[in-house]
């Protein structure tokens, strides 16, 4: 957690200890439930929300914590009439809004929505003047999409987590961007939306047209929502870690699509069509003594957690997030270092392995 995280937290724990103007009201507008316990079971939701808008697990943990922390100073403003649901998730996206305010760049990116693809091998040097996308894990989705869908949502919940999507959608204008998630993610009514947001049901329709615009245009056609891999490609994906712990360049290219893409944040390098993507790993599995993969998932795709050989030990190399067709892989985006260590505590996952 970022020190602004741990302020929050440490405020909010501050405030549940000590006297506070609003003790009496936070025992609870509903009988004898606690703020905690109304707010806890909303926790992994709201975090989602946060990361769809902001693109960044950390940031997206300190916005939670800055929510229950407005929520409970709050609390006595809640009406039980209302959705507690409801009011946290205007309070995150209030949150979430005034955090992309504050700051000059308001987007996160993967490298081909900024850069044209490249047919040189990269330097080595990150592109920290970009700030990117974090894969989001999905063991943070349990609870959270398993849901009865919203009928009003005009995305399926897997659908609006994956990675395509998360990074078409960080291109909208903040505004836009929460618009497009209440309404087409979450489901709210644009009246809903439009007193949160102010202005008229009319500029809101307006701005969700726009932004349903720009991301359709700027999603590709990922793994299918919500599928399981089916046999084919649980057999496909027991063929990629077999041709990367091997490091098998003709096995591996085999798996691609045609006109596959591979990025490698926070390199600004992408590679786009089996014949690049060959030439890179060409280049780049010559420097490794080999890998270790070890299964997981992120964004609601196939995923694994790569480690590299160094000596004795298997070190943090990549959390990488696969799009899948029925028979190959269309899309490889490989979280590298050196925010490969961040990424894989996210994940719950160890830096090094033994032997």
């Amino acid at each position: 957690m970022s020190p602004v995280g741990k302020e929050s937290a440490a405020a909010m724990s501050n405030d549940m200890t000590r006297p506070h103007p609003t003790t009496a009201a936070a025992t609870s507008p509903r009988g004898s439930h606690t703020f905690e316990q109304l707010a806890e079971p909303f926790r992994r939701g709201l975090k989602l929300h946060c990361y769809r808008m902001m693109g960044s697990i950390s940031e997206a943990e300190d916005l939670v914590q800055e929510t229950y922390l407005r929520a409970w100073r709050n609390f006595d403003r809640f009406e039980e009439r209302g959705s507690f649901r409801a009011w946290l998730f205007r309070i995150a996206t209030n949150v979430c809004l005034d955090a992309l305010a504050s700051r000059t760049q308001q987007r996160r990116f993967l490298p081909d929505r900024r850069f044209p693809p490249d047919d040189r091998m990269p330097d080595g040097i990150p592109a920290d003047e970009v700030a990117w996308i974090d894969p989001y894990p999905d063991s943070e989705l349990e609870g959270v999409l398993d849901g009865t869908p919203n009928p009003e949502a005009r995305y399926a919940a897997r659908e609006a987590v994956q990675l395509a999507f998360v990074a078409a959608i960080q291109q909208l204008p903040p505004r836009q961007r929460a618009a497009l998630l209440l309404c087409d993610v979450l489901g709210w009514k644009v009246s809903e939306v439009a007193t949160l947001l102010g202005g008229s049901t009319t500029s809101i329709n307006s701005a969700l047209q726009r932004a349903r615009t720009t991301t359709e245009r700027g999603r590709r056609q990922e793994t299918v929502a919500g599928a399981e891999p089916d046999a084919a490609q649980k057999i496909l994906l027991g063929r990629y870690v077999k041709a990367w712990e091997a490091l098998d360049l003709d096995g591996f290219v085999a798996l691609l699509k045609e006109d596959a893409t591979y990025t490698m944040p926070p390199m600004s390098q992408w590679y786009a069509g089996r014949q690049s993507i060959r030439a890179f790993f060409k280049w780049a599995w010559k420097d490794y003594e080999g890998y270790r993969l070890l299964t997981t998932a992120a964004n609601g795709q196939p995923a694994f957690a790569a480690y590299a050989r160094a000596g004795e030990e298997w070190r943090a190399h990549s959390i990488q997030v696969l799009s899948l067709g029925h028979e190959s892989v269309s899309s490889l985006t490989l979280f590298v270092r050196p925010s490969s260590p961040r990424l894989f505590s996210a994940f719950g996952l160890p830096v090094t392995l033994e032997g």
